[in-house]
C-alpha cells in the first residue's frame, strides 16, 4: 500500500512513478502550445522510464480518469445548484458546464501520469541491459519448489514432402 501511495503521490505532482524525480511533462514556463500542454516527454531521462509505450495508450486515461473526474464534478455542482439555489435551466447549464471545461483542460496533465503511475504499479517495467536503452516487463520469477525454470519444449520435427 505505501508503494501505491508513494506512486499517486509521484502522479499528482507530475513526477516520473519510477524515481521521483524528473517531470513527466513539458514544465509550464515553458509550454509554447496545447501540444505541450498535453503531450508527455518520451520518457525519463534519469531513470528510462518510458511514459508512452504505443499509440493510444493514454486514451484509458482520458476516458476514464479525465472524464469520469469531470463528471463527477459536473453531477456534483448540479446537484448542489438544484437542490439548494433551483436556477433556471440556462445559468444551471453555465455554472455546471464552465467549471467542467476547466476542470478537464486543467486535470488533463495529472490523469496521465495517474495513469502512468497505475500502470508502473500493476505492470512494472526495468531498464532493459541492451543496447537501445529500452525497458522490458519484469521478468517472473518460478515459484518456490518448482525445480527451476521450465525446460524449453522440443521443436517439432518437419517432414519433408516431395512431388
Amino acid at each position: 500500500m505505501r508503494k501505491f501511495l508513494r506512486y499517486l503521490g509521484r502522479a499528482m505532482l507530475l513526477r516520473c512513478p519510477v524515481c521521483g524525480k524528473t517531470p513527466i511533462f513539458t514544465p509550464v514556463a515553458r509550454t509554447r502550445s496545447l501540444r505541450d500542454w498535453f503531450t508527455p516527454l518520451d520518457g525519463c531521462p534519469r531513470c528510462g522510464y518510458p511514459y508512452e509505450r504505443e499509440p493510444g495508450y493514454f486514451l484509458a486515461s482520458v476516458w476514464m480518469i479525465n472524464y469520469g473526474a469531470g463528471s463527477i464534478l459536473g453531477i456534483l455542482i448540479y446537484l448542489a445548484l438544484e437542490f439548494t439555489l433551483h436556477p433556471p435551466i440556462g445559468i444551471l447549464l453555465a455554472a455546471v458546464l464552465t467549471p467542467i471545461v476547466l476542470f478537464n483542460l486543467l486535470f488533463a496533465r495529472h490523469s496521465k501520469a495517474l495513469f502512468i503511475a497505475l500502470d508502473h504499479f500493476y505492470d512494472p517495467h526495468e531498464k532493459d541491459p541492451g543496447d537501445d536503452g529500452g525497458n522490458l516487463p519484469k521478468a517472473e520469477t518460478p515459484p518456490r519448489g518448482s525445480g527451476g525454470p521450465a525446460k524449453p519444449l522440443p521443436s517439432p520435427k518437419t517432414e519433408v514432402v516431395h512431388h
